[in-house]
Protein backbone atom coordinates (compact mmCIF):
# COMPACT_ATOMS: atom_id res chain seq x y z
CA UNK A 1 0.00 0.00 0.00
CA UNK A 2 1.64 2.57 -1.25
CA UNK A 3 0.87 6.59 -1.86
CA UNK A 4 2.84 8.99 -3.52
CA UNK A 5 2.06 13.25 -2.82
CA UNK A 6 2.84 15.86 -5.26
CA UNK A 7 2.58 19.39 -4.65
CA UNK A 8 0.93 21.45 -8.13
CA UNK A 9 2.64 24.28 -6.71
CA UNK A 10 1.57 27.96 -5.77
CA UNK A 11 -0.50 29.23 -8.31
CA UNK A 12 -0.69 28.38 -12.54
CA UNK A 13 0.75 26.42 -15.06
CA UNK A 14 3.84 28.36 -15.68
CA UNK A 15 5.67 27.43 -12.30
CA UNK A 16 5.11 23.94 -11.93
CA UNK A 17 8.37 21.69 -11.27
CA UNK A 18 9.21 19.27 -14.18
CA UNK A 19 9.60 16.37 -12.18
CA UNK A 20 6.36 17.10 -10.97
CA UNK A 21 4.78 17.49 -14.40
CA UNK A 22 6.56 13.97 -15.10
CA UNK A 23 4.83 12.54 -12.43
CA UNK A 24 1.22 13.09 -13.04
CA UNK A 25 1.71 12.43 -16.68
CA UNK A 26 3.12 8.99 -15.90
CA UNK A 27 0.37 8.56 -13.05
CA UNK A 28 -2.37 6.05 -14.16
CA UNK A 29 -4.60 7.65 -11.91
CA UNK A 30 -4.40 10.68 -9.73
CA UNK A 31 -6.65 11.67 -7.03
CA UNK A 32 -6.88 15.46 -6.47
CA UNK A 33 -8.26 17.36 -2.75
CA UNK A 34 -9.67 19.87 -5.04
CA UNK A 35 -10.37 20.23 -9.09
CA UNK A 36 -10.01 24.30 -7.95
CA UNK A 37 -6.39 24.72 -9.15
CA UNK A 38 -5.06 26.46 -12.08
CA UNK A 39 -2.69 24.09 -12.72
CA UNK A 40 -5.29 20.94 -13.14
CA UNK A 41 -7.37 23.07 -16.10
CA UNK A 42 -4.59 22.98 -17.85
CA UNK A 43 -3.65 19.70 -17.53
CA UNK A 44 -7.12 19.04 -18.45
CA UNK A 45 -6.52 20.06 -21.63
CA UNK A 46 -3.55 17.58 -22.06
CA UNK A 47 -5.85 15.07 -21.73
CA UNK A 48 -4.98 14.02 -18.33
CA UNK A 49 -7.81 12.30 -15.90
CA UNK A 50 -8.41 13.57 -12.08
CA UNK A 51 -10.61 11.84 -9.70
CA UNK A 52 -11.41 14.87 -7.22
CA UNK A 53 -12.88 15.06 -3.96
CA UNK A 54 -14.79 17.75 -3.69
CA UNK A 55 -18.07 16.36 -3.27
CA UNK A 56 -16.43 15.54 0.13
CA UNK A 57 -16.85 19.30 0.72
CA UNK A 58 -20.42 18.78 0.46
CA UNK A 59 -21.02 16.40 2.89
CA UNK A 60 -19.75 17.85 6.29
CA UNK A 61 -20.61 21.37 8.20
CA UNK A 62 -16.41 21.76 9.52
CA UNK A 63 -13.14 21.10 7.23
CA UNK A 64 -12.00 18.57 9.93
CA UNK A 65 -13.84 15.34 9.10
CA UNK A 66 -13.87 15.83 5.47
CA UNK A 67 -10.08 15.71 5.73
CA UNK A 68 -10.14 12.90 7.75
CA UNK A 69 -12.44 11.34 5.23
CA UNK A 70 -10.27 11.99 2.09
CA UNK A 71 -7.45 10.61 4.64
CA UNK A 72 -9.23 7.23 4.66
CA UNK A 73 -10.53 6.70 1.19
CA UNK A 74 -6.75 7.64 -0.07
CA UNK A 75 -5.74 4.53 2.20
CA UNK A 76 -8.39 2.03 1.13
CA UNK A 77 -7.82 2.73 -2.97
CA UNK A 78 -4.24 2.33 -2.05
CA UNK A 79 -5.29 -1.34 -0.81
CA UNK A 80 -5.98 -2.28 -4.76
CA UNK A 81 -2.52 -0.19 -6.13
CA UNK A 82 -0.07 2.38 -5.73
CA UNK A 83 -2.22 6.17 -5.66
CA UNK A 84 -0.54 9.48 -6.75
CA UNK A 85 -2.41 12.21 -4.58
CA UNK A 86 -1.98 15.87 -5.64
CA UNK A 87 -2.16 18.92 -3.52
CA UNK A 88 -2.26 22.56 -4.14
CA UNK A 89 1.15 24.17 -2.95
CA UNK A 90 3.83 22.17 -1.40
CA UNK A 91 2.25 18.80 0.52
CA UNK A 92 4.10 19.60 3.75
CA UNK A 93 2.48 23.20 3.96
CA UNK A 94 -0.69 24.23 5.80
CA UNK A 95 -1.97 20.73 3.95
CA UNK A 96 -4.23 18.28 6.80
CA UNK A 97 -4.97 15.55 4.90
CA UNK A 98 -0.93 15.08 4.38
CA UNK A 99 -0.64 15.10 8.36
CA UNK A 100 -3.34 12.51 8.34
CA UNK A 101 -1.60 9.96 6.07
CA UNK A 102 1.75 10.68 7.69
CA UNK A 103 0.15 9.92 11.19
CA UNK A 104 -1.80 6.49 9.36
CA UNK A 105 2.06 5.76 7.96
CA UNK A 106 3.01 5.84 11.69
CA UNK A 107 0.54 3.53 12.35
CA UNK A 108 1.34 1.21 9.74
CA UNK A 109 -0.97 1.35 7.54
CA UNK A 110 0.29 2.76 4.63
CA UNK A 111 3.47 4.27 2.86
CA UNK A 112 3.67 7.38 1.50
CA UNK A 113 6.67 9.25 -0.25
CA UNK A 114 7.03 12.65 -1.52
CA UNK A 115 7.67 14.25 -5.11
CA UNK A 116 8.04 17.80 -4.42
CA UNK A 117 6.07 21.32 -5.21
CA UNK A 118 6.94 24.48 -4.59
CA UNK A 119 4.83 25.95 -1.38
CA UNK A 120 3.17 29.32 -1.25
CA UNK A 121 5.21 30.60 0.96
CA UNK A 122 8.34 31.80 -1.43
CA UNK A 123 5.91 33.96 -3.93
CA UNK A 124 4.17 35.20 -0.81
CA UNK A 125 7.45 36.76 0.69
CA UNK A 126 8.60 38.02 -2.65
CA UNK A 127 4.88 39.72 -3.48
CA UNK A 128 5.23 41.52 -0.04
CA UNK A 129 9.16 42.29 0.18
CA UNK A 130 9.47 40.72 3.47
CA UNK A 131 11.87 38.74 5.19
CA UNK A 132 11.38 35.85 7.27
CA UNK A 133 14.03 35.98 9.06
CA UNK A 134 12.31 38.89 11.10
CA UNK A 135 10.01 36.09 12.52
CA UNK A 136 6.91 35.49 10.47
CA UNK A 137 4.06 33.12 11.73
CA UNK A 138 1.45 30.34 9.70
CA UNK A 139 -1.86 30.05 10.99
CA UNK A 140 -4.39 28.14 9.90
CA UNK A 141 -7.68 30.43 8.99
CA UNK A 142 -10.46 27.89 9.89
CA UNK A 143 -9.20 26.80 13.11
CA UNK A 144 -6.57 29.44 14.80
CA UNK A 145 -7.38 31.85 17.70
CA UNK A 146 -6.17 34.95 18.46
CA UNK A 147 -4.19 33.77 21.35
CA UNK A 148 -2.03 32.47 18.77
CA UNK A 149 -0.98 35.05 17.11
CA UNK A 150 2.31 37.11 17.67
CA UNK A 151 1.30 40.93 17.05
CA UNK A 152 5.05 42.07 16.88
CA UNK A 153 5.51 39.51 13.96
CA UNK A 154 4.76 38.89 10.15
CA UNK A 155 1.44 36.91 10.15
CA UNK A 156 0.49 35.08 7.03
CA UNK A 157 -3.13 33.45 7.62
CA UNK A 158 -3.61 30.72 5.02
CA UNK A 159 -6.67 28.58 4.45
CA UNK A 160 -9.12 31.50 3.84
CA UNK A 161 -11.05 30.11 0.74
CA UNK A 162 -14.21 32.39 0.51
CA UNK A 163 -16.07 35.71 2.37
CA UNK A 164 -17.28 33.42 4.96
CA UNK A 165 -13.58 32.00 6.51
CA UNK A 166 -12.48 35.79 5.55
CA UNK A 167 -15.19 36.89 7.95
CA UNK A 168 -14.69 34.47 10.40
CA UNK A 169 -10.75 35.60 10.79
CA UNK A 170 -11.74 39.49 10.04
CA UNK A 171 -13.86 38.52 13.81
CA UNK A 172 -10.88 36.98 15.28
CA UNK A 173 -8.07 39.37 14.36
CA UNK A 174 -10.75 42.34 15.50
CA UNK A 175 -10.26 40.76 19.11
CA UNK A 176 -6.76 41.87 19.24
CA UNK A 177 -6.37 44.44 16.57
CA UNK A 178 -8.05 47.76 16.16
CA UNK A 179 -10.70 47.40 13.80
CA UNK A 180 -9.02 49.64 10.79
CA UNK A 181 -5.66 48.36 11.37
CA UNK A 182 -4.19 47.30 7.98
CA UNK A 183 -3.93 43.95 6.42
CA UNK A 184 -3.43 42.64 3.14
CA UNK A 185 -5.38 40.30 0.95
CA UNK A 186 -2.71 38.60 -1.46
CA UNK A 187 -4.13 36.21 -4.25
CA UNK A 188 -2.38 34.18 -6.72
CA UNK A 189 1.01 35.28 -5.61
CA UNK A 190 3.95 34.88 -8.06
CA UNK A 191 1.31 34.34 -11.15
CA UNK A 192 0.26 36.40 -13.74
CA UNK A 193 -3.00 36.76 -11.83
CA UNK A 194 -1.26 38.04 -8.91
CA UNK A 195 -2.95 40.53 -6.80
CA UNK A 196 -2.36 42.59 -3.53
CA UNK A 197 -5.03 44.49 -1.79
CA UNK A 198 -4.34 46.70 1.39
CA UNK A 199 -7.43 47.16 3.24
CA UNK A 200 -8.55 48.39 6.87
CA UNK A 201 -9.48 45.20 8.49
CA UNK A 202 -12.97 45.84 9.09
CA UNK A 203 -13.11 45.27 5.29
CA UNK A 204 -11.53 42.66 4.94
CA UNK A 205 -14.49 40.35 3.91
CA UNK A 206 -16.16 42.87 1.89
CA UNK A 207 -12.84 44.17 -0.41
CA UNK A 208 -12.46 41.42 -3.33
CA UNK A 209 -13.04 38.14 -3.97
CA UNK A 210 -11.49 35.59 -1.98
CA UNK A 211 -10.77 31.86 -3.76
CA UNK A 212 -8.41 29.23 -2.47
CA UNK A 213 -5.45 30.43 -3.77
CA UNK A 214 -5.74 33.44 -1.18
CA UNK A 215 -3.72 34.34 2.05
CA UNK A 216 -4.31 37.26 4.09
CA UNK A 217 -1.11 39.07 5.51
CA UNK A 218 -0.97 40.56 8.56
CA UNK A 219 1.97 43.25 9.81
CA UNK A 220 3.48 43.49 12.81
CA UNK A 221 2.55 46.45 15.22
CA UNK A 222 5.16 49.11 15.42
CA UNK A 223 3.52 51.05 18.45
CA UNK A 224 2.64 49.97 21.85
CA UNK A 225 -0.45 51.57 21.53
CA UNK A 226 -1.32 49.12 18.66
CA UNK A 227 -0.55 46.73 20.61
CA UNK A 228 -1.87 47.03 24.05
CA UNK A 229 -4.09 43.60 24.46
CA UNK A 230 -0.93 42.24 23.84
CA UNK A 231 1.13 40.54 26.97
CA UNK A 232 4.81 41.60 25.83
CA UNK A 233 3.72 45.80 25.68
CA UNK A 234 2.71 45.60 29.41
CA UNK A 235 5.59 43.61 30.47
CA UNK A 236 7.94 45.23 28.13
CA UNK A 237 6.38 48.99 29.52
CA UNK A 238 6.71 47.48 33.00
CA UNK A 239 10.37 46.89 32.30
CA UNK A 240 10.61 50.48 30.85
CA UNK A 241 9.43 51.77 34.06
CA UNK A 242 11.74 49.83 35.99
CA UNK A 243 14.61 50.64 33.58
CA UNK A 244 17.71 53.05 33.89
CA UNK A 245 15.72 55.66 32.31
CA UNK A 246 12.43 54.98 33.91
CA UNK A 247 10.24 56.02 36.62
CA UNK A 248 11.51 57.18 40.22
CA UNK A 249 8.54 56.09 41.80
CA UNK A 250 9.09 52.30 40.21
CA UNK A 251 12.47 52.75 40.37
CA UNK A 252 12.72 52.42 43.91
CA UNK A 253 10.05 50.00 44.91
CA UNK A 254 10.80 46.45 46.85
CA UNK A 255 8.67 43.50 47.52
CA UNK A 256 7.99 45.03 50.92
CA UNK A 257 6.98 48.70 50.12
CA UNK A 258 4.43 47.01 47.54
CA UNK A 259 2.63 44.59 49.80
CA UNK A 260 0.08 47.50 51.19
CA UNK A 261 -0.37 48.15 47.53
CA UNK A 262 -1.88 44.74 46.56
CA UNK A 263 -3.56 44.59 49.33
CA UNK A 264 -5.36 47.92 48.67
CA UNK A 265 -6.30 45.96 45.28
CA UNK A 266 -7.51 43.18 46.03
CA UNK A 267 -9.73 44.71 48.17
CA UNK A 268 -11.04 47.37 45.30
CA UNK A 269 -11.77 44.45 43.49
CA UNK A 270 -13.41 42.46 45.67
CA UNK A 271 -15.94 45.92 46.26
CA UNK A 272 -16.25 45.62 42.87
CA UNK A 273 -17.34 42.07 42.56
CA UNK A 274 -20.11 42.68 45.52
CA UNK A 275 -21.40 45.65 43.27
CA UNK A 276 -21.83 43.41 39.93
CA UNK A 277 -19.58 46.19 37.78
CA UNK A 278 -18.10 44.55 35.54
CA UNK A 279 -15.82 47.59 34.11
CA UNK A 280 -14.61 47.75 37.80
CA UNK A 281 -13.79 44.28 37.78
CA UNK A 282 -11.52 44.88 34.44
CA UNK A 283 -10.00 48.05 36.03
CA UNK A 284 -9.42 46.19 39.37
CA UNK A 285 -7.71 43.43 37.83
CA UNK A 286 -5.40 45.26 35.92
CA UNK A 287 -4.21 46.93 38.74
CA UNK A 288 -3.96 43.50 40.02
CA UNK A 289 -1.57 42.00 37.36
CA UNK A 290 0.17 45.87 37.84
CA UNK A 291 1.39 44.58 41.04
CA UNK A 292 2.11 41.18 39.96
CA UNK A 293 4.08 42.24 36.80
CA UNK A 294 5.61 44.56 39.33
CA UNK A 295 7.18 41.51 41.57
CA UNK A 296 8.12 39.52 38.93
CA UNK A 297 10.36 42.40 37.13
CA UNK A 298 11.48 43.16 40.94
CA UNK A 299 12.59 39.81 41.35
CA UNK A 300 14.09 39.62 37.75
CA UNK A 301 15.91 42.44 37.94
CA UNK A 302 17.71 41.49 41.42
CA UNK A 303 18.25 38.25 39.57
CA UNK A 304 16.50 36.10 41.73
CA UNK A 305 13.32 34.69 39.71
CA UNK A 306 11.49 36.01 36.27
CA UNK A 307 7.58 35.81 35.04
CA UNK A 308 8.59 33.03 32.84
CA UNK A 309 9.49 30.71 36.57
CA UNK A 310 6.40 32.02 38.02
CA UNK A 311 3.91 31.33 35.14
CA UNK A 312 5.88 27.98 35.22
CA UNK A 313 5.45 27.26 38.72
CA UNK A 314 1.69 27.83 38.61
CA UNK A 315 1.25 25.79 35.46
CA UNK A 316 2.82 22.92 36.64
CA UNK A 317 1.19 23.53 40.23
CA UNK A 318 -2.85 23.31 38.55
CA UNK A 319 -1.99 20.68 36.15
CA UNK A 320 -0.47 18.38 39.13
CA UNK A 321 -3.27 19.44 41.72
CA UNK A 322 -5.78 18.19 38.88
CA UNK A 323 -5.30 15.04 37.99
CA UNK A 324 -9.18 14.71 37.50
CA UNK A 325 -8.79 17.19 34.64
CA UNK A 326 -5.17 16.25 33.00
CA UNK A 327 -5.07 12.59 34.31
CA UNK A 328 -7.15 9.72 34.96
CA UNK A 329 -8.85 10.73 38.81
CA UNK A 330 -12.10 10.42 38.73
CA UNK A 331 -13.84 12.85 40.60
CA UNK A 332 -17.92 12.85 41.98
CA UNK A 333 -17.92 16.67 42.77
CA UNK A 334 -16.31 19.50 44.25
CA UNK A 335 -15.83 18.15 47.69
CA UNK A 336 -13.47 15.45 46.31
CA UNK A 337 -11.71 17.83 44.05
CA UNK A 338 -10.93 19.79 47.25
CA UNK A 339 -10.02 16.62 49.38
CA UNK A 340 -7.36 15.48 46.58
CA UNK A 341 -5.94 19.15 46.09
CA UNK A 342 -5.33 19.22 50.21
CA UNK A 343 -3.80 15.34 49.95
CA UNK A 344 -1.35 16.30 46.86
CA UNK A 345 -0.19 19.17 48.89
CA UNK A 346 0.95 16.88 51.60
CA UNK A 347 2.54 14.49 49.33
CA UNK A 348 4.23 17.85 47.63
CA UNK A 349 5.44 19.23 51.08
CA UNK A 350 6.62 15.72 52.38
CA UNK A 351 6.88 15.08 56.34
CA UNK A 352 6.16 18.42 58.06
CA UNK A 353 8.86 19.87 59.73
CA UNK A 354 8.40 22.37 62.98
CA UNK A 355 4.86 23.65 63.26
CA UNK A 356 1.46 22.73 61.23
CA UNK A 357 0.85 26.30 61.06
CA UNK A 358 4.07 27.99 59.86
CA UNK A 359 3.32 29.88 56.82
CA UNK A 360 -0.19 29.82 57.36
CA UNK A 361 0.62 33.83 59.17
CA UNK A 362 -0.84 36.55 57.21
CA UNK A 363 0.36 40.24 59.04
CA UNK A 364 -1.79 42.26 57.05
CA UNK A 365 -5.06 40.57 58.45
CA UNK A 366 -5.41 39.26 61.47
CA UNK A 367 -9.27 37.32 60.41
CA UNK A 368 -7.17 35.70 57.86
CA UNK A 369 -4.99 34.01 60.28
CA UNK A 370 -7.71 32.87 62.77
CA UNK A 371 -9.04 31.32 59.52
CA UNK A 372 -5.48 29.88 58.00
CA UNK A 373 -4.84 28.46 61.51
CA UNK A 374 -8.09 27.19 62.65
CA UNK A 375 -7.99 25.24 58.70
CA UNK A 376 -4.42 23.48 59.66
CA UNK A 377 -5.71 22.35 62.66
CA UNK A 378 -9.08 21.30 61.25
CA UNK A 379 -6.56 19.24 58.43
CA UNK A 380 -5.27 17.12 61.29
CA UNK A 381 -8.73 16.76 63.08
CA UNK A 382 -8.19 19.46 65.59
CA UNK A 383 -11.77 20.27 64.99
CA UNK A 384 -15.44 20.13 65.70
CA UNK A 385 -17.69 17.53 64.47
CA UNK A 386 -20.13 20.13 63.22
CA UNK A 387 -20.72 23.72 62.92
CA UNK A 388 -23.18 23.19 66.58
CA UNK A 389 -20.13 22.58 68.26
CA UNK A 390 -18.60 26.60 67.28
CA UNK A 391 -21.58 27.63 68.00
CA UNK A 392 -21.82 26.50 72.10
CA UNK A 393 -18.28 27.25 71.99
CA UNK A 394 -19.05 30.49 70.80
CA UNK A 395 -21.74 31.01 73.54
CA UNK A 396 -19.25 30.17 75.92
CA UNK A 397 -17.09 32.76 74.95
CA UNK A 398 -19.49 35.60 74.39
CA UNK A 399 -20.73 34.75 78.17
CA UNK A 400 -16.92 35.06 79.45
CA UNK A 401 -16.52 38.41 77.85
CA UNK A 402 -19.56 39.97 79.81
CA UNK A 403 -18.60 38.66 83.06
CA UNK A 404 -15.47 40.56 82.38
CA UNK A 405 -17.30 43.40 81.15
CA UNK A 406 -18.65 43.35 84.78
CA UNK A 407 -15.52 43.01 87.10
CA UNK A 408 -12.41 42.18 84.59
CA UNK A 409 -9.90 44.31 83.72
CA UNK A 410 -9.04 46.08 80.24
CA UNK A 411 -6.75 43.28 79.59
CA UNK A 412 -9.36 40.43 80.35
CA UNK A 413 -11.71 41.94 78.71
CA UNK A 414 -9.25 42.28 75.39
CA UNK A 415 -8.30 38.42 75.99
CA UNK A 416 -12.19 37.38 76.33
CA UNK A 417 -12.99 39.46 73.26
CA UNK A 418 -10.16 38.12 70.98
CA UNK A 419 -11.78 34.38 72.03
CA UNK A 420 -15.03 36.12 70.88
CA UNK A 421 -13.86 36.98 67.46
CA UNK A 422 -11.57 33.59 67.11
CA UNK A 423 -14.78 31.49 67.79
CA UNK A 424 -16.94 33.59 64.88
CA UNK A 425 -14.30 32.87 62.92
CA UNK A 426 -14.47 29.17 63.41
CA UNK A 427 -18.43 29.54 62.59
CA UNK A 428 -17.42 31.00 59.18
CA UNK A 429 -15.48 28.69 58.61
CA UNK A 430 -18.25 25.65 58.96
CA UNK A 431 -19.82 27.55 56.65
CA UNK A 432 -17.56 28.37 54.02
CA UNK A 433 -17.54 32.12 54.43
CA UNK A 434 -14.22 33.99 54.39
CA UNK A 435 -13.92 36.31 57.65
CA UNK A 436 -11.57 38.56 55.77
CA UNK A 437 -14.76 38.97 53.05
CA UNK A 438 -17.35 39.24 55.54
CA UNK A 439 -15.24 42.34 57.17
CA UNK A 440 -14.48 43.83 53.85
CA UNK A 441 -18.49 44.13 53.09
CA UNK A 442 -19.51 44.95 56.09
CA UNK A 443 -17.08 47.77 55.99
CA UNK A 444 -18.14 49.02 52.53
CA UNK A 445 -21.98 48.80 53.95
CA UNK A 446 -21.62 50.79 56.77
CA UNK A 447 -19.07 53.17 54.75
CA UNK A 448 -21.84 53.47 51.97
CA UNK A 449 -25.22 54.06 54.60
CA UNK A 450 -23.06 56.32 56.52
CA UNK A 451 -22.47 58.47 53.75
CA UNK A 452 -26.12 59.08 53.03
CA UNK A 453 -25.99 59.96 56.42
CA UNK A 454 -23.56 62.26 55.74
CA UNK A 455 -25.42 63.49 52.78
CA UNK A 456 -28.72 64.03 54.50
CA UNK A 457 -27.59 66.02 57.31
CA UNK A 458 -25.69 68.23 54.56
CA UNK A 459 -28.83 68.47 52.74
CA UNK A 460 -31.06 69.82 55.73
CA UNK A 461 -28.07 72.90 56.06
CA UNK A 462 -27.64 71.98 60.34
CA UNK A 463 -24.71 69.68 61.91
CA UNK A 464 -24.26 66.69 63.04
CA UNK A 465 -24.92 68.09 66.60
CA UNK A 466 -28.59 69.34 65.45
CA UNK A 467 -29.44 65.65 65.58
CA UNK A 468 -30.48 63.02 67.91
CA UNK A 469 -29.14 59.31 67.46
CA UNK A 470 -32.88 58.74 66.86
CA UNK A 471 -32.84 60.66 64.06
CA UNK A 472 -29.99 59.93 62.62
CA UNK A 473 -30.84 56.24 62.47
CA UNK A 474 -33.66 56.86 60.71
CA UNK A 475 -31.96 58.28 58.07
CA UNK A 476 -29.57 55.01 58.35
CA UNK A 477 -32.89 53.03 57.80
CA UNK A 478 -33.85 54.37 55.04
CA UNK A 479 -30.68 54.03 53.35
CA UNK A 480 -30.87 50.36 54.31
CA UNK A 481 -34.74 50.73 52.08
CA UNK A 482 -33.32 52.03 49.52
CA UNK A 483 -30.50 49.49 49.02
CA UNK A 484 -33.24 46.96 48.88
CA UNK A 485 -35.22 48.71 46.40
Amino acid sequence: MHITIVGLGASDYEQLPMGVYKKLKEAKKVYVRTMDHPVLHELQEEGLQFKSFDEVYEKHDSFQPVYEEIAERLIEAAKEEPVVYAVPGHPLVAEQTVQLLIEAERQGKVQISFAGGQSFLDPIFTALKIDPIEGFQLLDGTSFSIHDVNMRSHVLIAQVYDQFSASEVKLTLMEKYRDDYPVTIVTAAGSIQEQLKTVPLYELDQAVEINNLTTIYVPPVKSDLDALKDWRTFRSIIATLRGPNGCPWDRKQTHESLKKYLIEEVHEFLAAVDEKDDFGMVEELGDILLQVFLHAQIGEDEGYFNLEEVLESISEKMIRRHPHVFGDITVKNADEVVTNWEEIKKQEKGEQKGSLLKGEYRPSSSLQTSYNYQKKAASVGFDWPDAGGAIKKFEEEWQEFCQELEKGTSETMLDEFGDVLFTLVNIARFYKISPEEAMVHANEKFARRFQFVEEQVRKSGQTFDDFTLEQLDEFWNEAKRLEKE
